[in-house]
């Protein structure tokens, strides 16, 4: 798709482990891209490739077509985007904002009514694929809000990933990515008890791999975390601890909906248990640890 030019100066918040590939193929694009985050030498590999480094959210926001954030946790969504230096307060009018953090829904819609009598446009749109989607620009975006304002920056969304769906209105991109990690955290069970099944049976667990990622029991996290977890790689395409705020977001939307999820509510007691060993900076993968040591 052709670049607007009245969208091709992108503010981009946050520059973690995927948000910084994120915001590098947008350079690669042809986009200018200015950047910030809290810890500025985590943005210095972006600066060096030609990013602008703003001091500030206020001062990004005031100069940017478009923001993008990439931030932890919800709470950290509310600081950068409310307040008298925040993205709403100095965001230009006929901008567009897109939050592609993994967040809550209510906040999701929040920011959206929030941006309305400022004439500012406003998307919710996390992601999944983890740093493999995020590094070659092949993220699922899962996006909720009007659907004029997804078209005008669709050019955008195609550069970072190529499963990109209008899913409706503010607060349904948030809602689709919780189905998408309610499906991940109990399939993530299942890798992890096959590969130590494999283990205790005396197979090749690689060899193993080779015979049921390609039939019915195929899935993301067998094909592209189960290799990780074989050969003891827990570094993390996506941590411990934001998987952990994801289900626990999940969980409290599910039981908003009076709505029971053991598969969920499981996992996310094995992950905790992971985090209170000190593991919750390890990738998702390391769930296979728990299993292993709870293994006679």
């Amino acid at each position: 798709m052709k670049l607007r030019e009245d969208l091709s100066t992108i503010g981009f918040i946050g520059t973690g482990v995927m948000g910084n590939s994120m915001a590098k193929n947008l350079l690669n694009a042809g986009y200018s891209v200015s950047v910030h985050t809290r810890t500025k030498s985590k943005a210095n590999e972006l600066v060096e490739e030609g990013a602008t480094w703003r001091n500030s959210v206020a001062d990004l926001a005031s100069e940017s077509n478009v923001i993008i954030t990439m931030v932890g946790y919800p709470h950290d969504v509310e600081e950068v985007y409310f307040g008298e230096k925040g993205i709403i307060e100095n965001a230009m009018p006929n901008s567009y904002v897109i939050d592609m953090t993994t967040s809550s829904p209510t906040l999701a819609r929040k920011i959206y009514e929030s941006v309305l009598s400022r004439k500012i446009h406003s998307l919710d749109a996390p992601v999944s694929g983890g740093d493999i989607g995020a590094r070659s620009g092949k993220l699922a975006i899962m996006v909720g809000g009007e659907r004029e304002a997804f078209e005008a920056v669709k050019p955008i969304f195609v550069v970072m990933g190529e499963n990109i769906i209008l899913q409706g209105k503010a607060g349904s991109g948030q809602h689709t990515k919780m189905c998408n990690q309610i499906a991940i955290a109990s399939n993530m069970i299942g890798v992890c008890e096959a590969i130590v099944y494999a283990e205790k049976a005396g197979l090749d667990p690689s060899r193993v791999l080779k015979s049921i990622t390609t039939g019915a029991a195929g899935s993301w996290s067998l094909s592209n975390l189960a290799p990780r977890m074989i050969t003891g790689d827990f570094e993390p395409g996506f941590y411990i601890k934001h998987f952990i705020k994801d289900m626990s977001i999940a969980l409290e939307a599910a039981k908003e909906m009076d709505m029971l999820t053991p598969g969920l509510e499981l996992s996310l007691s094995l992950y905790k248990s992971l985090a209170e060993q000190g593991e919750e900076e390890r990738g998702t993968q390391a769930l296979i640890k728990w299993f292993q040591s709870n293994s006679v």
